[in-house]
């Protein structure tokens, strides 16, 4: 099995990246963490490397991806602007194939469409919801998974109900059908797609995970 050493984390600055950049750092993993403004990190760390850039900024990507040996992402959609999500994942997977990298971890919400979805009626009027209310980064969104679909990359996308940002760990309900709780601790959640590094279990799919309601 790969051991990874070095993680490129995108979105960690954001309120359920932090979670998993701390959980990174417990466990021992160098990091290089894509910023726009690094000049901001509170968090002083000698295993974290800040790297300046967007994610729509391809040089930016490759900079942070250089010597990394995978790619985990919470990444969010900033305020006010065009729906990031598709733009950052096209520049991953360019940027993840000329530097021999195989292995992707990104959220998305649970309004993402899968051939093996059975959502029940929750997650089908929240789908449905997001669709009315967000078109843009709703449609954005399924073209990321549309993008991921047509790579040879190892991705696994990890479809996410309400985050609640909390510290208490316990179990987590995974499946490819529907989402069957209504929230996810973000501590859960950082450790979830850390131990996507080593389990093979959803490599080239995207499960629903939510906590026990």
């Amino acid at each position: 099995m790969k051991k990874y050493n070095k993680i490129a984390v995108i979105g960690g600055a954001g309120k359920s990246g932090r979670y998993l950049v701390n959980e990174l750092l417990n466990q021992g993993f160098n990091i290089r963490l894509l910023l726009r403004h690094p000049e901001k990190l509170q968090l002083q760390n000698p295993l974290i490397e800040p790297v300046k850039g967007d994610a729509r900024d391809y040089k930016a990507i490759k900079d942070l991806l250089d010597g990394c040996d995978a790619v985990l992402s919470t990444l969010g959609q900033p305020k006010g602007e065009p729906s990031i999500f598709s733009a950052a994942t096209n520049n991953v997977l360019r940027a993840m194939g000329e530097l021999n990298i195989n292995r992707y971890i990104l959220t998305t919400g649970l309004n993402v469409d899968t051939p093996t979805d059975k959502k029940g009626p929750k997650t089908k009027f929240a789908t449905d919801w997001m669709k009315t209310n967000y078109p843009e980064t709703t449609f954005d969104k399924q073209t990321e998974y549309e993008v991921l679909t047509g790579s040879t990359i190892n991705w696994t996308l990890i479809r996410l109900p309400l985050i609640e940002l909390s510290e208490k760990q316990g179990k987590v309900l995974c499946s490819l059908e529907d989402c069957l709780g209504e929230k996810i601790r973000a501590a859960d959640l950082a450790r979830f797609l850390i131990e996507q590094l080593s389990d093979t279990s959803f490599n080239r799919r995207a499960p629903f995970i939510s906590n026990e309601s």
